[in-house]
């Protein structure tokens, strides 16, 4: 019997540790309530987040306290983890942040069984609100797209400027030249 128990610490203490390399490999971990998702919609969902260059996996609520309990992922995560009840997925984003958190946001806007959960950035605790916030930021394309044209703005006000000047320069030596009389 003892056996069987030491057997199931090692096997807790190592899936510990695996969580917690993602969880410190990860910018974003993403938490939802999965309760009433099928078994196709899970599997949708993995692939999905998968294109993101991120990773879904179950929390096993014991699990996430063990992780947190000595202290080392900050005070943030352990007061998420120790509100942690039921059900709950984690989706590890670790390249693009954005495209992991619209994947996960997509997903629950079309399946109502998959509920967004407070998550964590980093170290830092997110509310479900933020989760939002970051899943409808425009991409990181068009945020640079807006950025280059903000900036390009007054180059080009300036470039048409100077082509006025130069056109009314032009123009008015023209209108002088044809005034002076030839002799």
């Amino acid at each position: 019997m003892s056996n069987a128990m030491n057997q199931n610490r090692i096997e807790k203490t190592k899936l510990a540790t695996e969580l917690k390399d993602k969880f410190a490999k990860a910018k974003i971990a993403l938490f939802a309530d999965y309760k009433g998702l099928t078994a196709m919609q899970a599997d949708d969902l993995r692939k999905k987040i998968r294109g993101t260059d991120a990773e879904v996996q179950v929390l096993k609520n014991n699990i996430a306290r063990l992780i947190t309990k000595d202290g080392s992922m900050g005070d943030d995560a352990k007061a998420l983890m120790d509100t942690v009840v039921g059900p709950t997925l984690v989706a590890f984003g670790y390249k693009d942040f954005t495209a992991t958190a619209k994947a996960l946001h997509k997903f629950a806007t079309d399946n109502e069984a998959l509920k967004l959960k407070e998550s964590l950035m980093g170290d830092k605790r997110m509310s479900v609100a933020d989760v939002e916030a970051i899943a409808t930021l425009p991409s990181r394309e068009a945020l640079l797209g807006m950025l280059l044209s903000t900036w390009n703005g007054p180059i080009a006000s300036f470039v048409r400027l100077l082509d006025a000047y130069a056109k009314k320069k032009e123009s008015a030596g023209g209108a002088s030249a044809a005034a002076a009389p030839t002799s």
